[in-house]
């Protein structure tokens, strides 16, 4: 997905991009797209990084919720862990937002790769 030109193609919508990239609510049209197979190879590889994004995130509150319910002790570092994991995954979505406003590629160190990889292998 590093390789993918800039959003100049007038084939691509930006409003269907952002859409996308909304957290928590992009997920459910990412994963129609990739269901489907239908979209452009953009649309697709946008849908492989917000479904990563999305279930990372969503595996991170439910490996941290436990621990803030059994133990006294660390709850206060656990809830802290947890608002920061949640944040870090809207400002990493607006992030993608601007990238698409400024008509920049969508690719993210680390995690396009981790995207390419197993949520192109299992959907």
């Amino acid at each position: 997905m590093k390789n993918i030109q800039q959003l100049e193609n007038s084939n691509i919508n930006p409003l269907q991009l952002y859409l996308l990239v909304t957290p928590i609510l992009g997920l459910f049209p990412a994963i129609w797209i990739l269901y489907r197979h239908n979209g452009s190879p953009q649309n697709r590889a946008v849908s492989k990084l917000v479904i990563t994004l999305t279930m990372m995130w969503i595996l991170g509150n439910i490996l941290l919720q436990p621990g803030t319910e059994v133990g006294e002790s660390g709850t206060i570092t656990l809830l802290l862990i947890n608002s920061l994991l949640t944040t870090s995954y809207f400002i990493i979505s607006f992030g993608l937002m601007v990238r698409i406003w400024k008509k920049q590629p969508l690719w993210l160190p680390g995690i396009s790769r981790i995207a390419e990889k197993v949520a192109g292998k299992h959907l």
